[in-house]
C-alpha cells in the first residue's frame, strides 16, 4: 500500500513499514526496504510524503519464497504505485 500527502519541501520523502508478522525473516524485510528505496530514488516524484506499507504476508506457501521472485514482484508493484502518484500530482 502507498499512502501519500503533499509536503512543503522541494523534494519527496519516503517511509517504509514492513511488519515482522508479514515478513518474518529479517532478510526479506531488508530486501523489501532496499528495493523500495532504490525505486523511490530513481522515480521522479513531486513534493509528496510517501509511506509504503506491506499489506500481504510474504514467504508463505502462496507468496514468493525466493529473493529473485520477491524482488521482481515488488519492483512491478512499486513502479505501478509510484507512476500513478507521479501522473496524478502533475
Amino acid at each position: 500500500m502507498l499512502y501519500t500527502r503533499p509536503n512543503q519541501l522541494p523534494n519527496a520523502r519516503l517511509g517504509v513499514v514492513v511488519a515482522k508478522r508479514l515478513a518474518p525473516r529479517a532478510v526479506t524485510r531488508n530486501t523489501i526496504k532496499r528495493v523500495t528505496r532504490e525505486l523511490f530514488r530513481t522515480t521522479r516524484l513531486p513534493a509528496i510524503d510517501c509511506v509504503v506499507r506491506l499489506s500481504k504476508a510474504v514467504n508463505t506457501k502462496a507468496g514468493p519464497a525466493t529473493t529473485a521472485k520477491l524482488k521482481t514482484e515488488l519492483r512491478l508493484e512499486l513502479a505501478r504505485l509510484f507512476d500513478a502518484q507521479s501522473k496524478a500530482r502533475r
